[in-house]
């Protein structure tokens, strides 16, 4: 293989994923859009939530291992508990969605759906008895996952930039991975392990590039002669 050819299989590996500019700003209009969606609707939610006391909450939170409440693991990223619940979910759930989400929506879509089930699942089987789990802290946490491992599984380093500053700017929220009361831990770890998860399954697939010929060095191109029979001389019938 040529040094030319060298530098486009590696480049191939290890690129910086910018693809075509338009393009990527296009799905970042579209996934700063789809969040400030998300946050009408939770805001709106919260609004009527809080008007009737709460009881969306208590009628649509995860109730663990009542088989009755499983669907609710789709409503409960939905639903707070109070003001300041829904006001520290905001902020962080807005930044790490546009940022799982600008490299493409369709995949977001997916990455999201799986974070919500292993969060509120974790959540439906570990948190205590008698109990209701709500927020959408387990979906920001599955979020921060995905975003720090996408760069390292696509192979893109913008990527892992951004996921190694995302890591070291919110490492504080580390702390609430730890078992305490009062806090729906459980969930927080389900949907870390979620994301980490789908940066693995929703990876980018590149095909592989082609092996050279030991022989010729060439990349399996058929040159002239090289397949000729015996006695054949080259010359046109």
């Amino acid at each position: 293989m040529t040094p030319a050819g060298q530098h486009t299989a590696t480049r191939g590996r290890w690129d910086l994923g910018t693809g075509d500019a338009e393009s990527v700003l296009a799905e970042a209009r579209k996934a700063f859009f789809v969040m400030a969606g998300v946050l009408l609707v939770l805001w709106i939610l919260q609004i009527a939530d809080w008007a009737n006391h709460y009881q969306l909450t208590l009628d649509y939170g995860i109730r663990p291992r009542d088989i009755s409440s499983l669907p609710d693991t789709f409503s409960a990223p939905f639903l707070h508990f109070s003001w300041a619940h829904i006001e520290g979910n905001s902020g962080p759930l807005f930044i790490f969605g546009f940022l799982a989400a600008y490299r493409g929506v369709k995949k977001f879509v997916w990455v999201t759906i799986l974070i919500v089930l292993t969060s509120g699942l974790t959540a439906w089987i570990a948190e205590p008895a008698n109990t209701v789990g709500a927020g959408a802290s387990g979906v920001v946490f599955g979020y921060f996952g995905y975003i720090m491992v996408r760069g390292f599984f696509d192979r893109h380093p913008i990527d892992m930039v951004i996921g190694a500053i995302m890591a070291l700017c919110f490492a504080y929220q580390f702390t609430v991975l730890l078992p305490q009361a009062g806090i729906g831990w459980q969930a927080h770890i389900g949907g870390l392990a979620g994301g980490v998860a789908a940066g693995w399954i929703f990876r980018e697939r590149r095909p592989k590039p082609a092996k050279p010929d030991l022989a010729t060095g060439t990349a399996g191109l058929n040159l002239p002669g090289k397949d000729r029979k015996p006695g054949d001389t080259g010359s046109a019938p």
